[in-house]
């Protein structure tokens, strides 16, 4: 195998790790309004502690997960910086959107529990969830219109804009990504939970998993149309059945069967689009002879040589350590654990002590 499809292998593997796992971070980040509303919540009380649980989920895993994009990223750069180069410039502007999100969210994240008033709460969650919403729902448009072709011209430049990929098909990927990742986000919760949001959380995952079923049905039927292979069929064909299976174990309680099969699902689709994406990194639909490939792509062999040496040093490494995390953050939850916030009911006495 040749290095360069090699590295175009890694990068794939990463999206797919950042995916899955990033995934069910921003699906419980979108459950907020949902789960930690008054619709199921008895009062402000119980609704801010519903928050806190959905929070605490993730709270030991969310900033490992991130680090799958950067290192996805860095991968681009050093294996394919023509690729990176086109990518990152020509899509500017909802890569700054995604990190605008990105920021805000995690901001929420860590400035939520600062202070006690209601209102200051309030709008931190407004962040988390518009934050856990706006990038799925980019990065869905984006690598959607990368497997389908934008226009590149003959100096490696997109000139398209930002509404050249918001096309139809680019949107229908955006709203993929959002429902699968609702899905498994609900999934997780309900693997993490005990207790009445364990119930609705399976309930929300029976619901949306079945709408992220039709769409993901729709949108890789389009693409396969266009740029399917025999592989990339045949990867559709077991993220369907995936995501199927994961539902039926859901509506059985199964929760962690559940979870895998959403995970599988979401890696799966990841793999269809980089298999109908192969061999080019980003083709062009302007004129095919512009289009991207592993070839003109890829930086040197020298380059490539080094960085596969640090990878196959290093990857196992980190891969076994977010795995430890996991396991001894395995234990369920609920909203048993998550103590009386006494500052809802007293948010004057920090300021009255303060003023004296």
């Amino acid at each position: 195998m040749e290095l360069t499809t090699f590295w175009f292998i890694v990068i794939g593997v990463l999206w797919t790790g950042y995916f899955v796992l990033e995934g069910f971070d921003f699906g419980v980040g979108m459950l907020f309004p949902l789960l930690g509303g008054k619709r199921h919540a008895q009062d402000a009380a119980d609704a801010d502690k519903r928050r806190r649980l959905l929070l605490n989920t993730i709270g030991p895993v969310w900033d490992g997960n991130e680090v799958w994009v950067l290192t996805a990223g860095g991968a681009t750069f050093a294996a394919f910086p023509n690729w990176y180069a086109t990518m990152f410039s020509g899509f500017y502007l909802p890569l700054l959107l995604i990190l605008v999100a990105l920021i805000l969210r995690n901001l929420g994240f860590e400035y939520r529990h600062k202070r006690p008033e209601p209102e200051w709460k309030a709008r931190w969650d407004l962040a988390i969830f518009w934050g856990s919403l706006v990038p799925p729902l980019l990065w869905g448009v984006a690598l959607t219109n990368v497997v389908r072709g934008v226009p590149i011209d003959a100096n490696m430049e997109y000139t398209g804009n930002l509404f050249t990929l918001l096309n139809p098909v680019g949107l229908l990927g955006g709203l993929v990504f959002v429902a699968l990742f609702l899905t498994h986000g609900a999934i997780f919760v309900a693997l993490k939970t005990d207790g009445p949001i364990r119930r609705e959380a399976r309930a929300v995952a029976g619901r949306v998993g079945v709408v992220a079923a039709v769409l993901a049905v729709v949108l890789l039927t389009l693409l396969g149309l266009d740029h399917g292979k025999t592989v990339s069929w045949a990867t559709t064909a077991v993220a369907v059945v995936a995501l199927l299976a994961g539902l039926a174990a859901n509506a059985r309680e199964r929760e962690g069967w559940a979870f895998l099969g959403t995970a599988i699902t979401i890696a799966m689709a990841v793999a269809s689009y980089f298999l109908m994406l192969f061999p080019n990194v980003m083709p062009s639909t302007t004129d095919a002879a512009f289009n991207l490939t592993v070839t003109n792509a890829s930086s040197t062999d020298y380059t490539l040589k080094v960085m596969t040496v640090v990878a196959l040093v290093f990857t196992p490494i980190v891969i076994l350590y977010q795995a430890w995390t996991y396991w001894i953050f395995r234990k369920r939850l609920s909203t048993k654990h998550i103590p009386a916030d006494v500052s809802l009911e007293h948010a004057a006495e920090p300021d009255t002590a303060l003023r004296s």
